[in-house]
């Protein structure tokens, strides 16, 4: 096991198991649910979304559009975080579709 990843190997694994950009994982020693990642949101319309059983914390680092958390809709721009709470469903859309939204992404363990 190494508690490490380097950028070309998470590109990779992301060419055989498609999604998001998955980087630290059970692979590198991360325990009880603990991950990181990163997503980018091309679509303008919200997908269904997902919902955990622990929380995850967002960190946008580029592209503008608006994340829902459950009924609560706000803008997101780079710099902006933020955290979806266990149960709370949550997404990303892209105000234009020429501009996605990329964000990073960590489940933290509880």
């Amino acid at each position: 096991m190494k508690p490490y990843i380097h950028l070309e190997e998470a590109l990779e694994k992301q060419k055989v198991n498609g999604g998001g950009l998955r980087f630290l994982g059970t692979d590198n020693g991360c325990v009880a649910g603990c991950c990181s990642g990163i997503t980018v949101y091309s679509g303008t319309e919200y997908g269904f979304g997902g919902v955990h059983d622990d929380q995850e914390g967002f960190f946008v680092l580029s592209g503008e559009g608006y994340a829902k958390l459950d009924d609560l809709e706000f803008e997101v721009y780079p710099g902006t975080s933020f955290v979806a709470l266990p149960g709370v469903k949550h997404t990303v859309k892209s105000k234009s579709p020429d501009e996605p939204v990329k964000v990073f992404w960590f489940h933290s363990a509880i």
